[in-house]
């Protein structure tokens, strides 16, 4: 079995997923009260969102703790590109 990979900013996103997660929860009870769906795609966007951002910070982390050959101008780069992810 392998070691646990955890970088000191896994506690922070894994703060912010759960937050997430309670909000998902939020619409669920949202939608069982048929509230309309403009409030209902309004709250999804921003779980997506909050998710998309998670995930951002978990890949700069990985690239700013795992990529150890890169230039500093090499992981500019590699961040750059994963905005558009």
């Amino acid at each position: 079995m392998s070691e646990p990979h955890i970088h000191a900013s896994h506690p922070a996103i894994a703060t912010r997923l759960k937050r997430a997660e309670g909000h998902l929860r939020r619409i669920i009870g949202m939608i069982e009260e048929g509230r309309p769906c403009v409030d209902l795609a309004t709250q999804l966007h921003a779980v997506e969102r909050a998710v998309a951002e998670a995930k951002r910070a978990l890949i700069h982390d990985h690239i700013d703790h795992c990529v150890s050959a890169a230039s500093d101008h090499d992981l500019a780069e590699i961040k750059a590109l994963t905005k558009l992810l």
